[in-house]
């Protein structure tokens, strides 16, 4: 089992900017898709961003233009540039992967974005 650990969390102004960063204990390179989730405290948890294998981003409305979502194969390693943070952004952020096609979502612990104005 993969073992996801996010890191880069805090807590910054509105319109600041945050780095997330997601360490994979293994070869990342052929993973179909790694992916950044969100989850506000009495919300559901919700999609923010995909990074396929050749790394092309797709994102959900919420952040587009905003944040931006790539992968290094090379260091095993998955990042968010967050900017222009909104109090609407705070949440827990998770870093969720599928390896392969059929298997099922692996998931990280999170880190917490707060967001204050």
């Amino acid at each position: 089992q993969v073992q996801l650990l996010e890191s880069g969390g805090g807590e910054v102004q509105v319109g600041g900017s945050l780095r997330l960063s997601c360490s994979a204990s293994m070869d990342i390179s052929d993973w179909p898709v790694m992916a950044w989730y969100r989850q506000a405290v009495g919300k559901e948890r919700e999609w923010v961003a995909t990074a396929n294998r050749v790394n092309m981003p797709t994102y959900s409305d919420s952040v587009k233009g905003r944040f931006t979502i790539s992968r290094d194969n090379s260091k095993n390693m998955m990042y968010l540039q967050m900017r222009s943070l909104k109090s609407e952004d705070t949440a827990i952020y998770y870093c969720a992967v599928i390896r392969a096609v059929g298997l099922a979502r692996e998931w990280g612990q999170g880190t917490q974005v707060t967001v204050s104005s």
